[in-house]
């Protein structure tokens, strides 16, 4: 039998940083040797950040946003404009639509797109919490990300939500087909939700 090539307890960190999206074996051996070789302070205190993250962060009961907090900080802020909800993927994309300084209404947020060759359908997605909080609502502006899972989304959406009389918009064309929010800078994105399209 050959030698095993790492100690175990340094293969079981390579193995565990390689599941991270993004991250190939050879990178995930490049941070863990990286970890092995720090300070054993630094070390600790990256594993209690990981450690504080899943025991702290939750999602928002209203809108599915990150939190530390039963309700996000956005959903309890009053001077929000409360006609306008922005349906999102991700809190990543929250993130980025925040960095424009464009927008003051609420967000929802999906929890992903409809993706059938991975399994998720609507019924797998935040819509129903989406339906239940359009009752005072103006405006639903779809913000999804120009994929064709976002794309699908975005029409599904459109459908159902059409009954309720609710003005429907989507975010401008500025953003190139198959990228994601978190990807395109502040200006495009910007540009994008002041030229937003009735659906």
């Amino acid at each position: 039998m050959p030698t095993e090539l790492y100690p175990s307890a340094l293969e079981e960190l390579i193995e565990e940083l390689g599941r991270l999206p993004g991250i190939g074996r050879k990178t995930a051996a490049r941070l863990a040797f990286y970890i092995l070789n720090s300070d054993q302070n630094e070390a600790l205190a990256l594993a209690e950040a990981i450690i504080q993250l899943k025991k702290k962060i939750q999602f928002c009961s209203i809108c599915f946003n990150i939190s530390e907090q039963e309700i996000c900080g956005i959903c309890r802020d009053l001077e929000r404009n409360r006609k306008q909800i922005c349906v999102i993927e991700d809190p990543g994309s929250l993130i980025m639509i925040e960095k424009t300084n464009e927008y003051q209404g609420l967000y929802h947020v999906l929890g992903g797109v409809i993706s059938p060759l991975d399994g998720i359908g609507a019924e797998n997605l935040h819509i129903n919490e989406l339906i239940g909080r359009i009752k005072n609502v103006e405006e639903v502006i779809l913000a999804l990300n120009p994929s064709t899972e976002g794309e699908a989304t975005s029409i599904y959406l459109s459908k159902i939500l059409k009954p309720f009389e609710v003005k429907i918009t989507r975010l401008a064309r500025g953003i190139p087909l198959g990228s994601h929010l978190e990807f395109v800078d502040e200006l495009t994105l910007s540009k994008a939700l002041k030229s937003r399209l009735e659906l």
